[in-house]
């Protein structure tokens, strides 16, 4: 027997009226996109009370370890995964010591990710989402509608920073989530814990679109309060020029937003714009603010250590790979999971902050004298050009090739700008628009023998 396709009231177990006629509006206006997907929050009304608690708990929930104190729920949180997760009862006693457990990364998850779920969690209303992979490794992750719902709180936190606090309720639209990629998983929702505010998944490019001329009267008629999406998106957003929306914040997430694209969206928009540091595997980590000089941490239940290659944790303030334990995913617990992704943690203040974040391990390029050249330098050398994609890549002659999803006007200002960086060697710059594909930004063919 075929499954039935799923109703409205499946997909949003507590809607009411005013919630169906925010979905009938959003689906059936006269310039609405080609909505490829349906979705829902699948939320049923006990749940919806219990994200509002949650939400008002984490709010102002205060992040107080340090590096070497370790927070009080770490001890009942390792001892409930190593008696519940399958992968670490396989591996026998815990070990007395934390820094003993061995750290997991992305190839274990996707190796056998039914092993890391508990065996408590209930699998009746478990959800599944694959990830794209730029390491080689794609995941299917297991969640659940309360793991989704539960990523506004740290939205919330985050804009609080920003003294923003959310008014989107009832009859209005809430969020708008932008894409901007040949295929893209598009649909509509509301949000109950905002009293059915409405929700929009859309993909900026003009195939989405029965009139590619739709996409700004569409997301006038929406004025959502808040728009997330990641450069690439928003490098888009800035060519509609009839777009007159005016958020009151702006996310980005999920690729290196540099400041000469923050200051294009904020000037646009006159309203701030937050770089979240996020991930399918943890949901939002940190946001970054310029007060506290790097990406300041969101999750009270999160225990960031900063790791060697021999996994052992570096000295105050080094650099190394950012490795989480705890999250908010009761069905995807992490314990000692290496992110792939570099900074240090300074924990001198009243919350602890990564400096320096960049995705991926690090990389360095040789220059034409034969010194080492550390990624993280191009980036911030790379500060002043709305640049939403790019990659680098040092051949083994030791030549250059840069390419980048921006404006071809910018070539030989990056080619002269990367020339002084790396001396007298061929360097090469050309426009790529990517399609919307993940990349790694940095490789290199030269191996570093001496570190």
């Amino acid at each position: 027997m075929r499954d039935l396709e799923p109703t409205d009231e499946d997909r949003y177990p507590a809607l009411t009226e005013h919630g169906r006629k925010m979905l009938q509006f959003l689906r059936e206006h006269p310039n609405a996109p080609i909505y490829r997907n349906q979705s829902g929050n699948r939320l049923f009304p006990e749940e919806v009370v219990q994200i509002s608690e949650f939400c008002e708990r984490t709010l102002d929930a205060p992040i107080s370890w340090k590096p070497g104190a370790p927070p009080d729920w770490l001890d009942d949180f390792t001892d409930h995964c190593f008696a519940e997760v399958p992968y670490y009862r396989s591996l026998g006693t815990r070990p007395s010591r934390f820094s003993d457990i061995e750290p997991v990364s992305r190839s274990e998850l996707s190796r056998d990710i039914a092993s890391f779920v508990p065996d408590s969690v209930p699998v009746e209303r478990m959800i599944n989402f694959r990830t794209s992979g730029t390491s080689g490794h794609p995941l299917l992750l297991p969640s659940h509608p309360t793991v989704a719902a539960s990523y506004l709180a740290f939205h919330m936190r985050a804009l609080k920073r920003f003294g923003i606090s959310l008014t989107a309720r009832r009859g209005t639209v809430g969020v708008v989530l932008l894409g901007m990629q040949r295929k893209c998983f598009t649909y509509v929702s509301v949000t109950p814990v905002l009293d059915e505010a409405g929700l929009a998944k859309i993909n900026l490019h003009p195939d989405d679109w029965r009139d590619a001329a739709d996409r700004a009267p569409y997301l006038n008629a929406l004025a959502p309060e808040v728009i997330a999406g990641d450069p690439i998106s928003f490098a888009e957003l800035l060519t509609l020029p009839a777009l007159t929306c005016q958020p009151r914040a702006i996310l980005s997430t999920s690729m290196t937003l540099l400041p000469a694209l923050r200051t294009a969206l904020e000037d646009r928009f006159q309203c701030p714009v937050l770089d979240l540091y996020s991930m399918n595997e943890a949901g939002p980590i940190a946001v970054f603010d310029p007060s506290a000089g790097g990406h300041v941490l969101l999750q009270p239940g999160m225990w960031v250590e900063i790791l060697d290659p021999e996994d052992h944790a570096v000295e105050p303030g080094g650099r190394g790979e950012i490795t989480l334990t705890g999250g908010f995913n009761f069905c995807l617990p992490l314990l000692r999971y290496r992110t792939g992704d570099f900074a240090s943690l300074d924990c001198s203040g009243p919350e602890p902050v990564l400096h320096g974040l960049s995705g991926r391990p690090p990389v360095r390029f040789r220059t034409a004298t034969g010194e080492w050249l550390n990624n993280i330098e191009v980036t911030h050398s790379l500060r002043d050009f709305p640049l939403p994609q790019w990659t680098l890549h040092q051949q083994s002659d030791g030549a250059v090739l840069f390419r980048h999803s921006g404006s071809d006007g910018s070539n030989t200002e990056v080619k002269t700008l990367l020339q002084k960086l790396f001396g007298d060697v061929p360097i090469t710059v050309e426009t790529d628009a990517f399609e919307g594909v993940k990349v790694i930004q940095y490789t290199s063919d030269i191996v570093e023998k001496h570190r």
